[in-house]
């Protein structure tokens, strides 16, 4: 796009954040224009999850619990049970951290990740394969929790909604193939 918003910006391997979801949308249609084929765009909240669950019915795709080795959090507040670790207060390198079973890096912690969908603070009452948020909306649905953020926040089931217009250094984003 011709610059790089991030704040952490000494490694090349360190994901984009301080993006918004408005950025992330102008990113994704110059992607498609360059790349015709490739389809991209926002996973949708069901989406993510499914892949970072990776078959797994956990907290997260780890098991019961997490650690700094695998998840990158602030580790003086760690989840139910954890003991107090590492908080390196700043995101990590793609790929620095243990894969989920399906070989997806990084999806619990080091970034909030943009979804397409727009948010709903509940989800509808009876069972939906492949459900979608709601038609519109005030927020956006962020998933996965953060650097900055308690082991709480990085579960597979950790959902919150922002405006689209925001960015701050805590948020990024993950491309799915269309």
């Amino acid at each position: 796009m011709g610059n790089n918003p991030s704040s952490f910006r000494d490694d090349p391997n360190l994901p984009v954040e301080k993006v918004s979801w408005l950025d992330v949308q102008q990113f994704i249609t110059k992607l498609n224009t360059l790349f015709p084929d490739l389809h991209a765009n926002l996973p949708t909240e069901a989406q993510w999850e499914y892949a970072c669950r990776a078959g797994t019915q956990t907290p997260f795709s780890f098991g019961e619990n997490i650690t700094p080795e695998q998840v990158n959090y602030d580790g003086n507040s760690p989840y139910t049970g954890g003991e107090k670790s590492l908080f390196r207060e700043r995101t990590v390198p793609v790929k620095s951290l243990p894969p989920n079973p399906w070989g997806l890096f990084e999806m619990h912690g080091n970034v909030w990740e943009w979804c397409a969908d727009w948010y709903a603070e509940e989800y509808p009452k009876q069972a939906i394969t492949n459900p979608l948020g709601p038609d519109k909306g005030t927020s956006r649905v962020l998933r996965g929790g953060s650097w900055s953020f308690l082991g709480w926040f990085t579960r597979s089931a950790q959902r919150d909604g922002i405006e689209p217009g925001y960015r701050n250094d805590l948020i990024g984003f993950r491309l799915a193939p269309g």
